[in-house]
């Protein structure tokens, strides 16, 4: 593993488009990771652009904005097409998300039903669903929100969200090859640098760092860019449809792919085989959230990803947005 500096294009001299964002210069680095798990391998040499980057993962207070403004209906509140779930409970076909409820001992990890339900109810402003107090929750990060709605919001803000090799790029902060965004070190000086879950998931969370569930925005230090929830508190959502590994093949030694993207033109690469009969696409999340754990979740590292079916609102999902040039 190596935390040597990102090679970096020059600064851009702009003040940011909007309140809140920070530079995040362009560069060449070393995408994915080799050692963890197999869909974020191969790694592979990437550059992209300079762009502006919101500091922080979109907050309640700043969604709660955006819905006054244009009276915007998020997916987890509108009704559900029985069509699109064969498999469903009809008695679950109502507006609502999918809430996280701790098990009261070890369970058998390959059953995610276990820990996870879905809560008639639960949206961006009750994300624990209508019995769950919304009390303090302005500056946590807004969940139970689809990929349709960051796009939404993104595009209402004059903003776009981040392609997985921006966000990747973004995330080491200037650490090329390091496993964590703050470096090699799991906690350093017995420090926690993310919200995460410290235990035996999914029961035994011990709150090293202080919390249960999402943290206010900022909570821990920020990575060599500037930018807060990097790792952990909630996964966020990139604009590239997903596929089971990298597919940039290997570059000659003249040439490095830039500004990558996965944009198929038919998503069907990105169906989750595991839903034999929803039919949904996915897209790729970054970042991890407190609910990640070593031994479920070890994926509140840079190269970490995961698919998020497009029409997936949770308690542990948010996302944040950039500005190219």
């Amino acid at each position: 593993m190596s935390d040597e500096p990102i090679t970096r294009m020059p600064q851009h001299p702009a003040s940011p488009p909007h309140a809140g964002m920070v530079w995040i210069p362009g560069g060449t680095f070393q995408m994915g990771s080799n050692d963890f798990y197999p869909e974020e391998r191969p790694v592979h040499r990437v550059s992209v652009d300079g762009f502006w980057m919101d500091a922080h993962p979109v907050t309640v207070a700043e969604f709660a904005r955006f819905v006054a403004a244009t009276g915007y209906v998020t997916v987890a509140e509108r009704p559900l097409n029985p069509a699109d779930y064969p498999d469903a409970d009809p008695a679950l076909l109502v507006p609502g998300g999918l809430v996280f409820k701790r098990t009261r001992g070890p369970v058998n990890l390959d059953d995610y039903r276990q820990w996870w339900a879905y809560v008639p109810g639960a949206n961006w402003r009750l994300p624990y669903g209508p019995k769950s107090d919304p009390t303090g929750r302005d500056n946590h990060p807004v969940t139970q929100v689809s990929y349709e709605d960051a796009e939404a919001y993104a595009k209402w803000a004059g903003k776009a969200l981040p392609t997985e090799a921006e966000w990747e790029f973004a995330a080491r902060g200037g650490l090329d090859g390091a496993i964590f965004t703050w470096g090699n070190e799991h906690f350093p000086g017995g420090k926690a640098m993310a919200n995460t879950w410290q235990g035996e998931f999914p029961w035994q969370n011990l709150r090293l760092d202080g919390y249960f569930g999402t943290s206010p925005v900022g909570s821990f230090p920020p990575n060599g860019y500037g930018l807060y929830d990097m790792a952990g508190n909630v996964w966020e959502w990139t604009c590239d449809w997903y596929v089971p590994q990298h597919t940039e093949k290997p570059a000659k030694s003249c040439c490095t792919p830039s500004n990558p993207r996965v944009a198929l033109s038919v998503p069907d690469a990105s169906y989750d085989l595991t839903q034999r009969n929803a039919r949904i696409p996915s897209k790729v999340l970054k970042g991890g959230s407190h609910l990640c754990a070593p031994n479920y979740c070890f994926r509140y590292r840079p190269a970490a990803r995961s698919p998020g079916m497009i029409d997936t609102a949770t308690c542990h999902i948010g996302f944040r947005c950039i500005v190219r040039p």
